[in-house]
């Protein structure tokens, strides 16, 4: 059996597909187009999450923080490394990712040291 590719799921994307249905017609489309390839593509990857993206999920309301939780359960868990943390640090000093989004840097650089193609919602 072939290997699957590896994906990396960030926080965004289990929130959208966790939430109840928005009012927003853009989170709408945005939770929609989760649920189509969370039912029509997971089985085709190995699904990766990191230390921080089970962080974030376990936030907030605890029933919500609880489903996020459960769907994140059976992923891969990715090491977050001294060079996760070091590409991340330099992402956001060079600007290329603006210093309140350091969490966002360090999702990055976990998907970049770990080889892993990188999900976005």
């Amino acid at each position: 059996m072939p290997m699957r590719t590896r994906v990396y799921i960030e926080t965004t994307f289990v929130s959208y597909l966790t939430a109840r249905p928005s009012r927003d017609v853009i989170v709408t489309g945005h939770q929609q187009s989760t649920h189509d390839w969370w039912d029509g593509q997971r089985e085709s990857y190995e699904l990766c999450v990191s230390q921080l993206v089970l962080q974030e999920a376990g936030d907030g309301d605890p029933q919500a923080a609880q489903e996020r939780l459960t769907e994140l359960a059976s992923m891969t868990v990715l090491e977050i490394t001294e060079s996760a943390l070091t590409l991340a640090e330099e992402l956001v000093k060079v600007g290329a990712l603006p210093t309140k989004a350091e969490n966002d840097a360090l999702h990055i650089a976990i998907a970049a040291i770990h080889r892993v193609p990188y999900l976005l919602t």
